[in-house]
């Protein structure tokens, strides 16, 4: 893992990429900082380090378009994948790179709420929760961009991709407010999702009577639910959308408060875009 983090960051600052993002990333958080703090005369930089959420559309594909998918193009894809390292080691890597050069940017911005404090008292608790978030977004939004990168050997392709798939988190809460919330729906949404998980088992394994069994089990134990209280159900879509809203969560870390259910979830929905990638790779390096 410590040579494939090492080759990244080495790829990163061997060509113009890194100093790129370090710049644009530095100048969309100093252009917030500049009209909420140094204009508006305010000494609370969370807004700056908030709206500057909004430039993960730009900032997060180009850290991680090329990650696997430049390898894929130049076809050194395949001497990394049978070398003695595993799969983990190799993804972990290769995001530890992208989310080290992501870390350095924002430790580089400490100044800014460093200097407002010689113009008046800055919230410490409050800034510091929202760094904290900051961080954890932009782990959960780079997993995604590592998935993305192992699905295609274009980089512009997985760049625009990333860039679909970040907005839509970053709408899905308006999204989840129009769904609707009856047993009927719900239950309809849940046979779909069962359908769809079983579709990709089975086009991960091609073993069609495991396949058939899961499905069974898995349509029983819905259908079971439904008949012992169907109130399970309600309102389950909009549940579900919400736990993709990974920019819902980032009020609470704005206000100071640092609670552990949402820390965790960042880290699970980061480790589950991992995963995702390993398993990806898994599946290609054994075809």
């Amino acid at each position: 893992m410590i040579a494939i983090y090492k080759k990244e960051m080495r790829a990163y600052f061997s060509h113009m990429m890194g100093y790129v993002f370090l710049a644009f990333m530095l100048l969309s958080i100093g252009i917030w900082f500049a009209i909420n703090n140094v204009l508006g005369r305010n000494t609370n930089f969370n807004w700056a380090l908030e709206g500057a959420t909004i430039f993960f559309f730009i900032i997060v594909p180009v850290l991680t378009m090329r990650l696997f998918s430049e390898e894929a193009r130049q076809k050194t894809d395949q001497l990394i994948f049978t070398s003695p390292l595993s799969v983990l080691s190799i993804v972990l890597g290769k995001f530890l790179a992208a989310f080290s050069l992501f870390s350095l940017a924002t430790g580089i911005t400490i100044i800014m709420p460093i200097m407002l404090s010689r113009f008046g008292e800055v919230p410490v608790s409050h800034i510091t929760g929202t760094y904290v978030g900051f961080v954890l977004i932009g782990a959960a939004c780079i997993a995604v961009g590592v998935f993305i990168s192992v699905l295609t050997d274009n980089q512009i392709i997985a760049a625009v991709i990333t860039i679909g798939a970040i907005f839509v988190m970053f709408i899905i809460s308006a999204v989840a407010a129009i769904m609707p919330t009856t047993t009927f729906a719900s239950l309809v949404f849940v046979l779909l999702v069962i359908a769809a998980i079983i579709a990709i088992w089975y086009n991960a394994t091609r073993k069609i009577i495991v396949t058939v069994i899961i499905a069974v089990i898995a349509l029983a134990l819905a259908a079971g639910l439904y008949m012992a209280n169907n109130l399970i159900y309600d309102g389950i879509i909009v549940r579900v959308l919400l736990w993709f809203s990974i920019f819902g969560r980032f009020s609470n870390f704005s206000r100071g408060i640092l609670n552990i259910n949402d820390i965790v979830y960042y880290i699970s929905f980061s480790a589950l875009f991992l995963y995702m990638t390993v398993n990806v790779i898994e599946k290609r390096r054994w075809r």
